[in-house]
């Protein structure tokens, strides 16, 4: 049994990765500003599930509080921590820079202090696949160089990956960054495709469908991510003995660092992906044709070769499978 600091606790990954840690019988210490980027309610809905269950105990706070982060690692010694809170979001950081200033770079310089100066054994956070920006080699690969991001969301979660270099670097802290794709499923992000899609369709209302639907998207199943984030925290990063300064391998380091695309694997176009919740839905959409919005890019597909050879797991949730689950616990929620 370990304690964990899970940051984001409220939001969709970080729900139910301390709900998966709790039912291992890890300590959980869930930490959450609850803002209002989307509903609080179903935030607060998240949390209701997890307060009470024996090992969770919920903290209340911002990132950018630096002395409250440095006192509440003081207080927990947190023998790890997997940190999930960030300002997320390509559009809303078109027109809310600073929120990702404040969050996703301040934030994260906190969370990086914390486990330096406490003995955290490892950190594990959420990084993002759209860090990959304007390459177009497909598949991603974490061997790729990723300097050329195309939003400000982008840009700061590249640049936790360069943070986290230099305090593994400096202090030996093992960091393991995760590069999510497009993650889905029950208790799922209310800004997300998925969810608009699924509200629009059941009140009656068109749904706008980017780029004239010339998408694809790695769509992977949150079950899948936890598995994920929950077998990289466990295998500490090390220091690759093989790494060599004059070809630098940016996914891994003379330090004990490491980086990992978390996706399925398998591309949908987003037509299919509309096509499969109609189905799911028993109902048709109204589909009204945009053209791509800025920040955005036209497909996203993840390698996981890395993420397999060292942790011994790729994500395999079918979409069909995944949008079933969803529509199930969409209707269930929102039945009022």
């Amino acid at each position: 049994m370990a304690k964990i600091l899970v940051t984001g606790a409220a939001g969709f990954i970080g729900f139910h990765t301390s709900q998966r840690l709790l039912a291992r019988g890890d300590e959980v210490v869930g930490l959450d500003n609850v803002n209002d980027y989307y509903d609080p309610r179903l935030k607060h809905a998240r949390l209701a599930q997890l307060t009470g269950q024996p090992g969770f105990r919920f903290v209340k706070r911002e990132l950018a509080d630096r002395p409250g982060l440095d006192a509440l690692f003081a207080e927990e010694r947190f023998d790890r921590v997997i940190h999930l809170a960030a300002q997320a979001g390509v559009r809303y950081s078109l027109t809310n820079p600073h929120a990702y200033i404040d969050s996703n770079l301040v934030g994260f310089l906190h969370i990086l202090e914390g486990c330096r100066h406490h003995g955290v054994q490892h950190l594990t956070y959420a990084s993002s696949s759209s860090v990959y920006g304007a390459n177009t080699t497909m598949p991603f690969s974490v061997h790729q160089n990723v300097d050329h991001p195309l939003s400000l969301y982008a840009a700061t979660k590249k640049a936790n990956e360069l943070m986290a270099h230099t305090y593994s670097h400096l202090y030996g802290l093992p960091t393991t960054g995760l590069r999510f794709f497009t993650v889905y499923g029950p208790w799922g992000r209310p800004d997300m495709a998925l969810f608009l899609f699924t509200k629009a369709i059941l009140a009656g209302e068109p749904i706008d469908v980017f780029n004239h639907g010339q998408m694809r998207r790695d769509f992977t199943y949150i079950d899948d991510i936890v598995e994920g984030v929950i077998r990289t925290s466990d295998h500490v990063a090390t220091p690759n003995p093989a790494w060599d300064g004059a070809h630098p391998d940016p996914a891994t380091s003379r330090a004990p660092y490491r980086i990992y695309n978390i996706g399925n694997n398998n591309p949908v176009e987003l037509m299919h992906l509309i096509a499969t919740l109609e189905q799911a839905l028993g109902r048709t959409a109204e589909k009204r044709l945009m053209p791509m919005q800025a920040g955005d890019v036209p497909a996203t597909f993840a390698d996981v070769e890395a993420l397999v050879e060292d942790v011994g797991f790729a994500p395999n949730t079918p979409i069909e499978v995944g949008v079933g689950r969803f529509v199930e616990w969409y209707r269930t929620f929102y039945a009022d």
